[in-house]
């Protein structure tokens, strides 16, 4: 059980590390997502549903659809 969570852990870092460094926006949120579903698993773990489900819902979900449509709707410079 022990590693799973180290696993998660250095899972989310990577994922963290790599949402600050993309250039492309919206993978860059899809990353930020990912963090928060293992955010998610790792409170599961430590015997928190509600807290879980909360911070996939809200967290993972919620938050990530409302940057990715606030992305689509801005005008980028690079085209």
């Amino acid at each position: 059980m022990i590693y799973i969570s180290w696993i998660l852990i250095v899972l989310m870092l990577v994922l963290s590390i790599l949402s600050i460094q993309l250039k492309n926006l919206i993978a860059a949120v899809v990353a930020m997502g990912a963090v928060s579903l293992i955010i998610s698993l790792l409170f599961l773990m430590l015997q928190a549903p509600d807290v879980a489900m909360a911070e996939a819902s809200i967290g993972a979900a919620l938050t990530m659809i409302i940057y990715i449509i606030g992305i689509r709707e801005t005008e980028r410079s690079e085209k």
